[in-house]
């Protein structure tokens, strides 16, 4: 049976688990679930190769769940998801948690830097059986006892690539080896260079080895010539010429994202910051307001946006350069997905023509350079929504529909009366959340949500403002 035959109906998995995948609406696996899920569920070790957005997460995460002993009452640590980035292990815990929600009693924790580690001590001491987080943190509570890797009998390494450019090899070496020997080793990867084949080598025993190629996005990209002091005054034609729904802009540096941000910001665009010098709630906060829509424009640097994956991108600008082509079909994919037409940009220097001709050549790719649009004034792109931070999440055992309903619901039963189509993308974490309202009702949704309660409790609930500009 060819992939774009089967069904979810069709693989080996558990009724449970095919059961909570129908509950999702999905029906026909992508093809790298197709294929890697027979494998993984016999136990066989694996490679696997696919871009970004390839439902990879449900490749190894249905094996995963499948995998655990049948009694979730035993909570002893079963998986490890090992992941470059703080929000891709977000994602990754998000995506295993909705494929769980058909398994009674199954715990899956996320840890990673910036958290309270208070927190994951606790929860770990409770008992998890699977966690989902980044090398350093995961080697910590490995190194000081708090998470046992006696029972783990599945291991996986996701955008393995992306863990050994940002320089967590040895970390991740060094977690490998204090697990036990008969355990399942999963690599998933993007590419696949020396350093990766090199540890598959070391690390796997008798590999299955599944490389699928992504559809082709659908991208157009061209350049535009912008010396370096009029290239703030370039970005903002580009944005008031296109109107985006969204866009990411590329900097190499954290100081000229600040520079940009700000400069956006003045112009009465919509716009957030992502760089290094961010605490982790401020990284969090502009990541669910941009994918709820009240950040329009995200600034940001190459190693802080590492693991983002944002649905519906309109627009990707490099505003700088990257030096490499890997980098820039890192940032580029992120737009022409789900069968949607894309935009990536490119300004450029007289001097980094060559440069732009190289990446294009080496990827063969065709970017013609264009001259800029033509606008009469740059034309401020507001935020559409509002985000409101709601200090209560699934350990307060909130569910999206009970923040709806103290919006919607109405006022002589306790609701604020407020239209359905105002609210927006409703995101719960574990100890908080955040709504996303119309900047026309948000002033009216944040007095009723700190006057009344959610669930018969009153939180803490404020509005969530960028670094930079409003929304």
């Amino acid at each position: 049976m060819s992939d774009s035959a089967l069904t979810f109906a069709d693989l080996p998995l558990h009724d449970a688990l095919k059961a909570a995948v129908a509950a999702m609406g999905l029906t026909t696996p992508t093809p790298i679930q197709a294929r890697c899920v027979p494998i993984l569920v016999q136990g066989r070790d694996l490679l696997g190769q696919s871009q970004t957005g390839s439902g990879k997460t449900f490749a190894y995460g249905l094996a995963l769940l499948q995998g655990l002993e049948p009694d979730h009452r035993d909570r002893g640590l079963q998986a490890l998801v090992l992941c470059p980035t703080r929000e891709l292990a977000t994602q990754v815990t998000a995506e295993l948690r909705k494929a769980a929600k058909g398994l009674a009693g199954v715990r899956i924790l996320e840890v990673c830097g910036g958290q309270q580690g208070w927190s994951q001590r606790q929860s770990l001491e409770q008992g998890v059986h699977i966690v989902v987080g980044t090398p350093g943190r995961c080697l910590d509570l490995l190194a000081r006892g708090v998470m046992s890797p006696a029972r783990i009998k599945m291991v996986v390494l996701d955008e393995a690539d992306r863990m050994l450019d940002l320089g967590f090899q040895d970390q991740v070496e060094r977690i490998l080896e204090g697990l036990p020997d008969d355990r399942q080793t999963i690599f998933f990867s993007a590419t696949f260079p020396p350093s990766i084949a090199e540890m598959s080598a070391r690390w796997q025993r008798d590999p299955a080895r599944v490389t699928v190629e992504g559809e082709p996005l659908e991208i157009r990209h061209l350049a535009h010539v912008a010396e370096a002091e009029g290239r703030c005054d370039a970005l903002l034609t580009v944005l008031s010429a296109h109107q985006p729904g969204s866009a990411i802009v590329f900097g190499n540096f954290k100081e000229s994202v600040k520079r940009v941000a700000a400069k956006l910001a003045e112009a009465g665009f919509s716009v957030g910051e992502l760089h290094g010098d961010l605490e982790q709630v401020d990284r969090d906060r502009v990541m669910a307001r941009l994918r709820n829509g009240s950040v329009r424009v995200l600034i940001a640097t190459d190693v802080a946006a590492r693991g983002i994956d944002v649905a519906g991108l309109d627009l990707v600008v490099n505003y700088e350069l990257p030096q490499k082509a890997d980098a820039y079909v890192h940032r580029t994919g992120r737009t022409g997905r789900a069968g949607q037409p894309g935009l990536a940009i490119a300004l450029v220097s007289t001097r980094e023509r060559e440069r732009l001709d190289r990446i294009a050549d080496e990827l063969g790719l065709t970017i013609p350079i264009e001259p800029l649009p033509q606008v009469a004034t740059a034309a401020p792109q507001l935020a559409r929504m509002t985000t409101l931070f709601i200090g209560g999440g699934r350990k307060h055992k909130l569910r999206p529909g009970d923040i709806l309903g103290a919006l919607t619901g109405p006022p002589d039963k306790g609701g604020a009366g407020l239209l359905g189509a105002a609210i927006g993308k409703i995101e719960i974490h574990d100890r908080f959340a955040y709504v996303a309202v119309s900047e026309e009702i948000a002033e009216r949704a944040l007095a009723a949500l700190r006057d009344g309660r959610i669930k018969g409790t009153r939180f803490k609930v404020e509005a969530v403002r960028g670094q930079t500009g409003s929304g």
